[in-house]
């Protein structure tokens, strides 16, 4: 085992190691920050949002709730943290009552996403919007994955993942399955929802990080210069993203 891995002694679907994930969200400065900004993302597009629940879907090891305040966060893991427990396959909300939907790196762990997306709709009000941030299944994506991350990913894959526990169950390309590949599919069956834009990102900061298993890979004082790297990379093309950002609005 590599020195710079981390020996985590919990089981994956355990509530234990999701607490562990959030001390070392907490912990590492580079992790943070990433998070921060992703958080800033969602936390920017509730001016534009009608009046209602402001929810977060898999918040895990996460901590959206000191950025948003009034965000109602929620998992299937029972946490410490969590404001609600329940399966976001069965949403315990009324019709029309949500304004926005939040999630970082949730999709791709749900079982069923044409239900997810069935019952998202049903929540969701009208002008309402869901913004995840998945996965990239880009060249330089997809080989990280492949090659490096525990989680299967499959992009022949199809809108369900096996049964399995909420976290060891995965595909890390469901989100481009659903909202790139099957893009046609998508829009027949729910046409009420609509993909505002799909935004590939950072190619290098979440390795450089190390994530939630390995330690992280340079000093804290190199973390501007890191941003600029990566940001000009991110640029060039989206083939060499690992991240991408999914906006998806309700007419």
């Amino acid at each position: 085992m590599s020195i710079l891995k981390y020996n985590i002694p919990f089981e994956i679907d355990s509530p234990e190691r999701t607490i562990y994930h959030r001390q070392l969200i907490l912990g590492k400065p580079f992790l943070r920050k990433i998070y921060e900004n992703w958080y800033q993302e969602f936390k920017l597009s509730i001016s534009g949002l009608p009046s209602g629940i402001l929810l977060e879907l898999g918040s895990g090891g996460g901590f959206l709730k000191e950025l948003i305040p009034d965000v109602i966060c929620t998992d299937i893991i029972p946490l410490p943290t969590n404001d609600m427990t329940f399966s976001a396959l069965e949403m315990p909300f009324e019709d029309n009552s949500v304004s926005g939907i939040f999630m970082v790196d949730t999709f791709h762990h749900i079982p069923d996403s044409a239900l997810f997306l069935k019952e998202a709709n049903r929540v969701l009000k009208k002008g309402g919007e869901i913004i995840m941030i998945e996965p990239a299944n880009s060249f330089w994506g997809r080989f990280i994955y492949k090659t490096f991350h525990h989680e299967p990913f499959l992009p022949e894959g199809d809108w369900k993942i096996p049964p399995s526990g909420p976290m060891s169950g995965a595909n890390g390309a469901l989100p481009w399955i659903v909202f790139e590949r099957d893009k046609k599919l998508f829009s027949e069956n729910f046409p009420e929802l609509k993909i505002e834009n799909i935004k590939y990102h950072q190619p290098l900061m979440y390795l450089i990080s190390g994530g939630v298993s390995h330690r992280q890979l340079v000093p804290d004082f190199a973390y501007g210069a890191c941003v600029f790297i990566d940001k000009t990379l991110s640029s060039i093309t989206k083939q060499i993203s690992m991240f991408m950002t999914i906006k998806i609005v309700k007419q």
